[in-house]
C-alpha cells in the first residue's frame, strides 16, 4: 500500500496545475483497496468533469510511478459540503461549522452555527438554542473536531 504523504507530494503539482487544491489522501478499506484522493477549487466548489480530468491524469501518473503495485481502485472526488476543516486558517471566512468540544459550554460539548471570529486561537460563533440566539468564545485547543456544516 502506497503511503500518502509521498502520495500527496507526488501529485500535488500535477493537481495543481488544474487550477484545483489537494485536499486530502487517504486509503478505504473495504471489500476492496481504494485510494481516495479529495480535491477542491480555493472558493471550496469542485465539479464532476474537472474530477474526472484529474482521475486520468492521476491514474496515468500513478502506473508511471508505481508500475508492479498491488490493485486497488482510485476515486477522484470533492470532500464535501461538510468536510473536515484541517486548517483552522479557513475560519477566517466566518463559514457556518458544526464544532464538538473537549470540555462543556453552557452544559453542551457539541454547537452548530455560524463563525463570527477566529483571532489569537479563539472562536467566536453564535448558534441557536431554541429560538434565541447565543455567542459563544473557545480556544483551538478545546476542539475535538471541527467541520463545515450545511445550514437550510
Amino acid at each position: 500500500m502506497l503511503d500518502t504523504t509521498r502520495l500527496e507530494e507526488q501529485l500535488r503539482p500535477l493537481i495543481e496545475e488544474e487550477g484545483v487544491q489537494l485536499f486530502e489522501v487517504q486509503w478505504l478499506h473495504g471489500k476492496e483497496e481504494v485510494l481516495q484522493i479529495s480535491i477542491m477549487r480555493a472558493d471550496g466548489t469542485m465539479d464532476v468533469d474537472t474530477c474526472a480530468i484529474l482521475s486520468e491524469k492521476i491514474s496515468d501518473a500513478l502506473d508511471r510511478l508505481y508500475p508492479n503495485e498491488s490493485a486497488y481502485t482510485l476515486e477522484v472526488c470533492s470532500p464535501g459540503a461538510e468536510r473536515e476543516i484541517k486548517q483552522l486558517e479557513e475560519l477566517a471566512t466566518l463559514p457556518y461549522v458544526y464544532v464538538q468540544l473537549k470540555h462543556p459550554i453552557n452544559k453542551r460539548l457539541e454547537f452548530t452555527g455560524q463563525v463570527e471570529a477566529y483571532q489569537d486561537h479563539l472562536i467566536t460563533m453564535n448558534y441557536r438554542d431554541k429560538a434565541v440566539l447565543k455567542h459563544i468564545q473557545f480556544s483551538q485547543e478545546e476542539i475535538v473536531r471541527i467541520r463545515h456544516a450545511v445550514q437550510f
